[in-house]
């Protein structure tokens, strides 16, 4: 039996506000639940993808920003 994981994604929106996605379970029974609204999703694949994409869509929040950043995603190709 496998043992179950739990991880989570965080991200800051642009007013400053850090928004946690939760990733529990193992393999591919995976489930997704937001803190800030009750969100919940099972994912069998790219879990983490799937957190970051709600965390974009339902709060205007960038994964991976720190407190100093404005919560914009760099420019690519520049």
């Amino acid at each position: 039996m496998h043992a179950r994981a739990t991880s989570r994604v965080t991200a800051i929106d642009p007013d400053g506000r850090e928004h946690t996605v939760h990733v529990t379970g193992a393999g591919a029974r995976r489930t997704l639940r937001c803190e800030s609204c009750d969100w919940t999703r099972a994912a069998q694949f790219l879990p983490w993808l799937k957190a970051e994409e709600h965390l974009a869509e339902a709060h205007q929040a960038a994964a991976g920003t720190g407190p100093a950043d404005t919560g914009t995603a760099p420019a690519s190709g520049t």
